[in-house]
């Protein structure tokens, strides 16, 4: 048993102090009010908790009326992965646009509109950007969420997009450290592993977060992945060779370390949320991210109670709590001042020219990254309604199924009439039968994953080439059809810029 030389209210307020919980529901439940009041420092947003702007205005103003300085954090990456706007898909492309196009000006303007937004709704810590090196294709958590594949690409878009954020006073938390790009496992699934050395550990995959650190990024974000090369025995979340000896003393981060999900199954399978936590803060974490799944006041007891316990027996040293607890209002206090300075300097003061409200920045960029590829005809513009196929995969967690992606609304749009069905499997047959003589436009999604999507795709096209083709994934199958289309990523935004292209607009 060890003797704590601080009283018990504030190594209880210091436990509070190092979660980032999530709830559920578009205004702040009272248990959460009530421990925001007893030391909580930081809440997590999801899309279930967002309706419109004014409604997340609202929420954050009811969390900072029991104390100002609280961090509210949100997995905001754009792109595919979008929480402000998970009902109606992103207004702005992510990093694989951004990366194909290959302009940190560009990057830099769509992160800091992004910015503004959460800023402006009262958010202040994203956890982004992806820095991940998606050396991987057939990566199946990663891949339109990197910037690349190549390590100084990756590098310079991430330092852009960590400036943009951080401009009007965001918060980046740049992630998955120490990579997750070269992974085959989702680990909201199961624990990746991956067996690479040393060498090229540093050459490829902390290429970004070295570039990421020295830009000054305020928070890095833990990957639940196994690195042999370093630790063989525990993932980096809960590695101290991973979190303190590389990203702390090494790499000489001295920002707020956050963890991924506790309740994902790399670590929720074989730890348990409770011990989990225990050991990610004993290894050098200092920000418990938990509540995609688990968004309950008792998850919130029972990391509390376990942080408290490991400290009162021993096995957590109560000065390394003391000191994660401490970070984490280091950060609040930085994101704070910035609310206060921009309050102070008016409404948009700090916006940069392009980057005003209502600026569509991110359709520029999706319009930008746009691919086009024609068949061994000239195209014509469709004129007449067609009918929209989407062969759809199973979405990943991060991504979510509720987040509505594709071309057809926005070819609704501008050629009326047009209809479309949904494919989770090879039908040919029916996609022909429900098209009839309208023309054909097939959507895929990381069609080179998915060998089923490439056979709908050849018995499609056999039947009817004058089919266009829409990649919204990684593009890396040859391009075919009368016209194809790599839109680098599925966001909204770039639904619409595939569609300018099909009608001719």
């Amino acid at each position: 048993m060890t003797t704590l030389v601080r009283g018990t209210d504030t190594l209880t307020r210091d436990a509070l102090t190092v979660l980032q919980p999530g709830f559920v529901g578009t205004t702040a439940p009272d248990w959460l009010l009530r421990r925001i009041g007893e030391g909580l420092s930081s809440v997590g947003l999801f899309g279930r908790n967002i309706d419109t702007p004014e409604q997340l205005a609202a929420l954050t103003a009811q969390l900072r009326a029991e104390r100002d300085d609280v961090l509210v954090a949100i997995d905001e990456e754009g792109g595919d992965v979008t929480r402000l706007e998970v009902r109606q898909g992103s207004s702005f492309p992510g990093n694989h646009a951004l990366g194909s196009v290959d302009d940190t000006d560009l990057t830099r303007a769509v992160a800091r509109e992004l910015g503004r937004r959460l800023a402006a709704c009262g958010v202040d810590l994203n956890w982004a950007p992806s820095a991940d090196v998606n050396s991987n294709a057939d990566n199946p958590v990663i891949g339109v969420r990197s910037f690349g594949s190549d390590p100084d690409l990756v590098a310079r878009h991430t330092v852009a997009y960590v400036e943009g954020l951080q401009a009007v006073g965001v918060a980046a938390c740049t992630k998955h450290f120490p990579g997750h790009g070269d992974t085959n496992v989702d680990s909201h699934h199961a624990l990746p592993r991956i067996d690479v050395d040393l060498a090229t550990l540093h050459a490829r995959d902390l290429v970004p977060f070295r570039a990421a650190i020295a830009a000054g990024s305020k928070a890095v974000m833990s990957a639940h992945i196994l690195l042999s090369a370093l630790d063989p025995n525990r993932p980096a979340t809960l590695s101290p060779q991973i979190l303190t000896g590389l990203l702390r003393q090494e790499l000489g981060f001295d920002g707020l370390i956050v963890t991924d999900g506790m309740e994902m199954q790399a670590i929720a399978s074989t730890y348990g949320i409770e011990r989990g936590s225990v050991l990610a803060i004993a290894a050098g974490a200092d920000a418990i991210c938990v509540g995609g799944g688990l968004a309950d006041e008792g998850t919130v007891l029972r990391l509390r109670d376990a942080l408290v316990d490991a400290v009162r027996t021993g096995e957590l040293p109560e000065e390394r709590l003391a000191d994660a607890a401490e970070r984490v209002r280091d950060l609040a206090s930085w994101t704070q001042a910035h609310r206060v300075r921009g309050a102070v300097s008016g409404p948009g003061a700090a916006v940069q020219e392009g980057t005003a409200p209502g600026t569509d920045i991110g359709l520029v960029a999706a319009r930008r990254a746009l691919v086009v590829t024609s068949g061994e005809r000239p195209y014509a513009p469709m004129t007449g309604a067609p009918y929209v196929a989407s062969f759809t995969p199973v979405a990943n967690f991060a991504v979510g199924d509720e987040t509505p992606w594709g071309v057809a609304a926005e070819l609704e749009r501008l050629l009326p009439g047009t209809r479309t069905g949904s494919y989770a499997e090879p039908s040919v047959d029916a996609v022909l039968a429900a098209a009839g003589d309208r023309g054909i436009v097939a959507v895929v999604r990381d069609a080179h994953r998915h060998p089923w999507m490439a056979e709908a795709l050849d018995g499609l096209l056999a039947a009817r080439p004058d089919t266009v083709v829409v990649e919204m994934g990684l593009n890396q199958a040859a391009p075919r059809g009368a016209l194809h289309i790599a839109t680098h990523g599925a966001a909204r935004v770039c639904g619409r810029a595939a569609a300018e292209v099909i009608a001719g607009a």
